[in-house]
């Protein structure tokens, strides 16, 4: 479900992968690795885009369909 999530957020946000990928200081081959799920991501990755996306981590993985970080 996460991985989804984290496709729909960076095209939602008009962001490639590349754009991700610097933004986690990585290379974008990685960090296709994680979008695909061939590659675990790093939970401070996870922690950088929900605040660089402004949701919760609920809302990335699932657990609520608010991305809402205050509710």
């Amino acid at each position: 479900m996460y991985l989804r999530r984290l496709r729909d957020l960076r095209e939602d946000n008009d962001l490639t992968q590349s754009q991700i990928a610097e933004i986690l200081n990585t290379k974008q081959t990685i960090y296709s690795r994680y979008e695909r799920g061939h590659q675990n991501i790093p939970l401070e990755f996870l922690l950088t885009l929900a605040d660089y996306y402004n949701v919760s981590i609920d809302y990335i993985f699932g657990r609520t369909d608010n991305p809402d970080i205050n509710k």
